[in-house]
């Protein structure tokens, strides 16, 4: 790849980035169960970046977002930022890697529902080590909010995302790949 593809990629992604950073501040829907959990369809453009960039690009989204959002946009700083680091990197990393292998749509929603699980998953362990810090609460408290609160609102969030990036990914792309 030449500096000035480099540089286009890169202007791409920044792009990709922005974007996240007004939806996260246009789209902020509370989760009834857990006023502490918010939706956001931030990691949308995440997502769409790494099926056009690869599994790094879409990591690399990830930190930066994901920086902005903790550290500027009252996003509960270091542990909002490793958090959704955590939960978004996951799903990319996994998704990212699938879709890199054979970019069809059959591949493409394999890979969103693969990211999804694997996001949910992770997201288990990581409320389980964090949020008792992060609340002050047992671990206790945060296994009891695993079936009712944690694992469906993991769920809802990436398969929101993952249906939103299924539809207009094609669509998307076409520019990205100019």
């Amino acid at each position: 790849m030449n500096r000035s593809e480099k540089t286009t990629k890169l202007t791409k992604m920044a792009m990709l980035a922005a974007f996240s950073v007004v939806l996260v501040l246009l789209i902020r829907i509370p989760y009834p169960p857990a006023p502490f959990l918010v939706y956001d369809p931030a990691d949308i453009p995440i997502f769409i970046g790494t099926f056009a960039f690869g599994p790094l690009a879409g990591f690399a989204l990830t930190f930066v977002v994901s920086f902005i959002q903790a550290f500027f946009l009252g996003g509960d700083g270091i542990i909002g930022f490793f958090m959704h680091l955590v939960s978004t990197g996951s799903f990319v990393l996994l998704a990212g890697w699938i879709y890199k292998r054979n970019k069809t749509r059959k591949t493409a929603v394999i890979a969103l529902i693969c990211g999804t699980i694997f996001m949910t998953v992770s997201m288990v362990f990581w409320n389980l080590l964090i949020t008792p810090i992060f609340l002050g609460v047992p671990r206790e408290a945060v296994i009891a909010m695993l079936g009712t609160v944690i694992i469906p609102f993991n769920l809802l969030k990436a398969s929101i995302n993952s249906v939103v990036t299924f539809l207009t990914y094609k669509s998307i792309a076409r520019f990205l790949h100019k």
